[in-house]
């Protein structure tokens, strides 16, 4: 296993190359982030780094792993953090998942705790537990029961977007398991997972919301596109 050097730099260059310094402070402050910006937006970052690894595909999932975590591990500003995600998301890149990813996203979570990262990767845990429930869904059940309230964020909202798909009993674990924590995080998650959910049994997200005592905050988001 190791991770593609040259594609870092590469990486990181580009970056660089399409810093806007004006931009940076009033990003970092946004996020609340220590780590510095560079002042890239996210489209350009995902633009430079696609094109990038374009060039060097990875041939191994051990060498799409090395380097993710490389660049992640060693990152100086945020934007090079958002790069390794996108790293993992890249045409070569989604040939070669398999489900020990989980185990590199989530360290990238619980390293990242912040939801700008978490909200990214759970999409990427979602779509690992569409492909591989078998292997998948063992992991995020010890995931709603976590310390950690940012693998609790992400076994919620992880199956945004799946509709018809979704494993709604392992939808009903997540939120049940967080129902009573009053963080702003778990709570706004919670919300947000049962409006999406709602698009497509909005039957069962009204009467999950009227058998449960959810949050004023998780309420509203539950029931705000409900008649």
């Amino acid at each position: 296993m190791a991770a593609d050097v040259e594609l870092i730099e590469a990486v990181r260059a580009a970056l660089r190359g399409a810093a806007q310094p004006e931009l940076a402070r009033p990003m970092q402050a946004y996020m609340k982030s220590a780590t510095p910006f560079l002042g890239v937006r996210v489209p350009m970052m995902r633009t430079l780094t696609q094109a990038e690894a374009k060039l060097r595909p990875f041939t191994t999932s051990a060498d799409l792993i090395d380097t993710v975590l490389r660049l992640w591990r060693e990152a100086g500003y945020r934007e090079e953090r958002y790069a390794a995600i996108t790293l993992l998301d890249t045409p070569a890149a989604r040939r070669l998942r398999e489900p020990t990813v989980l185990q590199t996203l989530r360290e990238l979570i619980v390293t990242g705790a912040w939801w700008d990262y978490v909200d990214e990767l759970a999409h990427r845990v979602g779509d690992l537990l569409l492909s591989w429930p078998a292997e998948v869904r063992p992991a995020l059940l010890t995931w709603t029961r976590s310390e950690d309230r940012w693998l609790r964020r992400a076994s919620i909202i992880c199956q945004l977007g799946t509709r018809d798909r979704a494993d709604v009993e392992l939808l009903t674990i997540a939120i049940e398991s967080a129902i009573g924590d009053g963080d702003f995080f778990l709570r706004k998650a919670i919300g947000w997972a049962l409006r999406d959910y709602a698009r497509t049994d909005p039957a069962w997200v009204r009467s999950f919301a009227e058998t449960h005592e959810l949050s004023p905050l998780s309420r509203r988001e539950a029931l705000k596109h409900l008649p």
